[in-house]
């Protein structure tokens, strides 16, 4: 019975520190967007990283705000990510 207790505490534990994962939410300042389609692709390459759990692109900022899992997902895969789409990005200061 000691060790199904045990057991028990330690999968609570485990499953815990999965079910509280690191999100991230980093502002991107983001280059090349003159039309209103441009956002949809920068979001859509965005949302294509791994780990990326939020979008929001803003045409009139020039901006993206992401959130994402900081165990599978960085600032330079996002800044990747839209340079590949065409819109250069960095993290908004």
């Amino acid at each position: 019975m000691k060790y199904l207790i045990v057991a028990t505490f330690a999968l609570g534990l485990v499953a815990s520190s999965a079910a509280v994962a690191d999100e991230q939410t980093v502002t991107l300042a983001v280059k090349n967007m003159d039309c209103v389609a441009c956002p949809h692709i920068v979001k859509s390459s965005l949302q294509s990283v791994p780990g990326v759990k939020a979008v929001s692109v803003s045409f009139e900022k020039k901006t993206a705000v992401v959130t994402f899992d900081d165990a599978i997902a960085d600032v330079r895969a996002l800044t990747a990510a839209t340079t590949n789409a065409g819109y250069p990005s960095l993290p908004k200061s």
